[in-house]
């Protein structure tokens, strides 16, 4: 029950003006109930000129300190000391609230000239020197609680409005971190969709072409599309599978789902040639030492390669992967071997047109994942005839977290 009230307590406020018309109304009060008669004109019209302006202080704190000023001048003329004085106390600090440095100077400056004239004409029995220096302070003191208001004031909207900048920099960062999660599965897609099809399709085409002259060659075509097809919905769930919220605890998805690597390249291979694409595959150097998002990545380009490969050549072309994979500090491996490298061809012997390039996502999804690692990918006719890629990845800069 406390803690509600506490919280209903907490969400009352009243609004500014009324808050500002408290300090007025007692001073008015104090001047009527406490002045003699014959005094109560003068005096209230001067507690009026004191203490009225202070409703709009918040409005124009600088206006209004002047005219409370002017009013305590006027008083001091007519010798009439009221309580209301202190009225000049609470303007100097609304303007410290709210004004710069500089205007917060004049009026502290302002206020304690009147703190001396008034001392000089209104200490009792000659003692001047104390009720200044306690005026004085009182002065200082509201100055200072101003400054001090201003300046929370001032962090705290520094604060707010780091807050809401860390904000739009957290959400600019997760929506750039969905697109390129979005861009990683599309190329992910693209590559085992186009692949396997197109090996399924070569593969339903050869079945069909062997099912009279040689049952047996159509019926191992046909189990070779069965398991392409088993091949691809697994590679499919493995890269979909962060996506999903039901997999089973306590058995982690790499191990349900591998990374096809370097290791997996000869089953690419056999797969290809399976599919009509005499394949040979060559690794040099050790690749133990390669991540296994760099592998996905050497895997994915090699795949696509060969697809393009498959789809756009005629039957009798032969396809040559090669692999070098340069281990730190090897000497042969040329530029950027101090960090590690994995340099990637792909060639094959058909008769691909000058300056033709495959349409679709390929080429550029290869690229993107070339780039991920600082390589560029060169893909066009070669010299002699053929078609071939090439890229070389660079290890060292830690890249391919997206690959």
């Amino acid at each position: 029950m406390t803690e509600v009230l506490g919280h209903r307590y907490r969400g009352f406020r009243l609004p500014p003006v009324v808050g500002d018309s408290l300090l007025p109304a007692l001073l008015l009060l104090n001047v009527v109930t406490t002045r003699a008669p014959r005094e109560l004109p003068v005096a209230v019209a001067l507690t009026a000129a004191l203490v009225l302006p202070l409703v709009w202080r918040r409005r124009a704190p600088r206006t209004v300190f002047g005219a409370v000023a002017a009013a305590a001048f006027v008083q001091w003329l007519m010798d009439v000391p009221l309580p209301a004085d202190i009225a000049l106390l609470v303007a100097l600090h609304t303007v410290a609230a709210h004004a710069d440095r500089r205007g917060t100077l004049i009026a502290a400056a302002v206020a304690e000239g009147g703190a001396l004239l008034a001392c000089l004409r209104w200490a009792t029995d000659g003692a001047f020197l104390t009720p200044f220096v306690a005026v004085s302070a009182m002065v200082v003191a509201a100055a200072v609680l101003g400054v001090n208001v201003r300046t929370t004031r001032a962090y705290l909207a520094a604060v707010e409005e780091r807050a809401a900048r860390l904000e739009r920099e957290r959400d600019q960062r997760a929506r750039l971190a969905a697109a390129e999660e979005r861009a990683r599965i599309t190329r992910e897609m693209h590559d085992i969709v186009t692949h396997n099809l197109s090996v399924m399709v070569a593969l339903t085409d050869a079945a069909v072409y062997a099912q009279h002259r040689s049952p047996d060659r159509a019926t191992a075509a046909m189990h070779q599309v069965s398991e392409t097809g088993r091949q691809a919905l697994t590679d499919m769930r493995r890269s979909l599978g962060i996506l999903r919220a039901d997999e089973p605890d306590g058995e982690p998805a790499a191990d349900r789902h591998p990374l096809p690597g370097i290791a997996q390249l000869e089953a690419l291979a056999g797969q290809m040639r399976a599919a009509g694409l005499p394949t040979r595959v060559e690794v040099h150097g050790d690749h133990g030492h390669v991540p296994a998002t760099a592998q996905l990545t050497v895997y994915r380009l090699v795949q696509e390669s060969l697809t393009n490969s498959l789809t756009h050549t005629p039957p009798g072309t032969h396809a040559r992967v090669r692999i070098r994979c340069s281990t730190v500090g090897d000497a042969g491996a040329g530029a950027g071997a101090g960090t590690g490298t994995i340099t990637v061809d792909v060639t094959d012997s058909g008769p691909g047109l000058p300056g033709a390039v495959p349409a679709g996502h390929g080429i550029p999804g290869m690229r993107e994942r070339a780039a991920a690692y600082g390589g560029t990918l060169e893909a066009g006719p070669l010299p002699g005839g053929g078609w071939g890629v090439r890229t070389r990845l660079f290890l060292g800069g830690g890249a391919g977290a997206s690959a």
